[in-house]
């Protein structure tokens, strides 16, 4: 099945895009992460700088995957998701590779544990053993906690 994606780099998501991104994003992410409508979500992008977006569409033109990169204090930074439906195909890796491609540090946010429950009422499932199998350093006192999220920082640092 997964020969039958495409990964499409872009600066620009169009309203259609940015809609389908935002069913995905309060689809796979923890409830308490969603976003209400379109213009808060939108409200989101507009404050990240030097945005990069990976786009994981089938062969309908249906986003299974998106993958981001930014600055934020310096730093450069991403976020991926993917949906439970091509989750464990390798597809993950793959839009992460190609992120890597043109970077030589990544950071993120990882929410480490299994606690938090998504909009459907299922758990979401911690990605950290993903990020560990990836060469993800777990910088294990570097740490987000907030009412909204829980978690430790990661980063990726490309091998000389």
């Amino acid at each position: 099945m997964k020969d039958n994606f495409k990964i499409t780099e872009t600066i620009y998501l169009d309203e259609k895009t940015k809609n389908e991104l935002l069913n995905l994003w309060n689809t796979e992410y923890p409830e308490k992460l969603s976003y209400n409508d379109l213009g808060e979500f939108d409200d989101y992008l507009q404050r990240l700088t030097n945005l990069k977006h990976l786009l994981l569409k089938s062969e309908e033109n249906i986003i299974y995957g998106w993958a981001f990169s930014f600055e934020r204090e310096n730093e450069k930074w991403f976020a991926i998701i993917l949906s439970e439906k091509v989750q464990g195909q390798g597809l993950g890796r793959k839009m992460l590779d190609k992120i890597k491609q043109s970077e030589y540090v990544l950071n993120g946010w990882v929410i480490d544990h299994d606690k938090e429950k998504k909009k459907n009422g299922r758990t979401y499932t911690s990605p950290l053993s993903f990020y560990k199998k990836c060469d993800f350093e777990i910088l294990k006192k570097e740490r987000l906690e907030l009412d909204k999220i829980s978690a430790v920082k990661i980063k990726w640092t490309v091998r000389k």
